[in-house]
């Protein structure tokens, strides 16, 4: 099925067309996953409808970006607005599905579809992770399942970077474990790492300050965060001392205050948090737990880890650390985002990744011949002949 020779029976152009088709028919249910993952609901049932008016979408009426452009954005029976992400996505896919065969088709098909389901995982992942700050496990750990098959069957996924030579299965099985072991592995130490020595976010602020604390966010001088912008786990404390507390039904005075998704501790009496619906308090500090990133994002390169290998997984830290640190700070600097806002960081990875499929082989040797030419430079400084 897929014999390079049977596949070049047929005009490259022909496939070119044929690729782009199916990634925009593939983005259609990407769509999908993007908008029923999160919410914990069946991605094959009930079919397609209006979320506004649930119609049952006819198969005519869902055709890949034609119908988008036809309805102009709108529902053909209750003519609620459609969100342009659906025509984005379905766009994007077919772009990205066109491009991977145009750049790899002349080496594999089978290749070129084993990246296609892998950049179909990046998509969902990054839509879903602006949106909604998390990346479903059925993209991370379907991820690493997918990629250890898809390792055993298409062992070109494991190509030598730098000789080209293509790997036997079980040289590609191992590569895929590694990679896993190390995308996991690694990240998680750093997250950990990230945690102790940059986990916790301190506000020196006012004299007499009053902060207000409601069933949903905590009010700071100009300022108002959501809980679950600060909980990110269980184990999450926020941590002050307390002048005065104010109650509904009672108030305390110089306390230390503990409050975590589970527990509420003032001084020595406990609460429910879900119970305490209002409570102001006066402090001049106070101490939230900060990420730098999630689990998700740790099973998120261990899939990265289990189709591309180890070396991807060290390509995909560096640049998308670089790129996160970029655009966090051009959004600091447009005033679009405080530096204590929280930013997705799965998109980065997704697009370092994808780098690496396009171009990571150009790039590393590009970099290498970079970093030799400069030891040479500093070797004969050093030691001149």
């Amino acid at each position: 099925m897929f014999d390079p020779q049977t596949w070049a029976a047929v005009p490259f152009s022909f496939w070119s067309v044929v690729f782009f088709a199916l990634g925009c028919i593939v983005g259609s249910f990407l769509n999908v996953c993007i908008h029923r993952m999160p919410c914990g609901e069946s991605i094959v049932s009930p079919p397609s409808h209006c979320p506004h008016c649930n119609y049952a979408i006819p198969w005519y009426r869902n055709i890949p970006i034609f119908t988008w452009l036809l309805l102009r954005g709108k529902c053909s029976n209750c003519r609620a607005p459609i969100s342009f992400r659906y025509f984005l996505v379905e766009l994007l896919t077919g772009v990205i599905f066109l491009s991977t065969w145009v750049v790899h088709g002349d080496r594999s098909t089978s290749l070129v579809l084993a990246f296609c389901l892998l950049l179909s995982g990046f998509i969902v992942a990054t839509f879903i992770d602006f949106e909604h700050f998390i990346i479903p496990d059925q993209i991370t750990l379907g991820g690493v399942a997918a990629g250890f098959l898809c390792s055993a069957a298409v062992p070109a996924l494991h190509t030598d970077l730098f000789t080209g030579a293509l790997p036997s299965t079980a040289l590609a099985l191992r590569q895929s474990f590694l990679g896993i072991a190390v995308g996991g592995g690694l990240i998680y130490s750093i997250l950990r790492l990230g945690k102790l020595m940059f986990g916790r976010q301190k506000f020196n602020l006012e004299p007499n300050t009053k902060v207000v604390f409601t069933e949903t966010t905590f009010r700071l001088p100009g300022e108002e965060i959501a809980y679950e912008d600060v909980f990110y786990r269980k184990s999450d404390v926020i941590i002050f001392e307390a002048k005065t507390i104010e109650l509904i039904d009672r108030c305390y005075a110089n306390v230390s205050v503990r409050l975590s998704p589970s527990l509420l501790r003032i001084g020595e009496d406990t609460f429910n948090p879900e119970e305490v619906f209002h409570m102001e308090v006066v402090t001049d500090q106070i101490v939230i737990p900060r990420e730098a990133m999630g689990l998700g994002d740790v099973k998120f390169m261990a899939a990265i880890g289990a189709f591309l290998g180890w070396q991807a997984v060290i390509f995909s830290l560096m640049l998308s650390a670089v790129l996160g640190a970029f655009v966090g700070l051009a959004l600091v600097a447009l005033k679009k985002q405080a530096w204590s806002s929280r930013l997705p960081y799965g998109p980065y990875i997704a697009v370092a990744a994808t780098t690496w499929i396009f171009a990571g082989k150009p790039i590393v040797l590009w970099w290498f011949t970079v970093v030799n030419a400069w030891l040479v430079r500093w070797i004969e400084r050093l030691f001149p002949l």
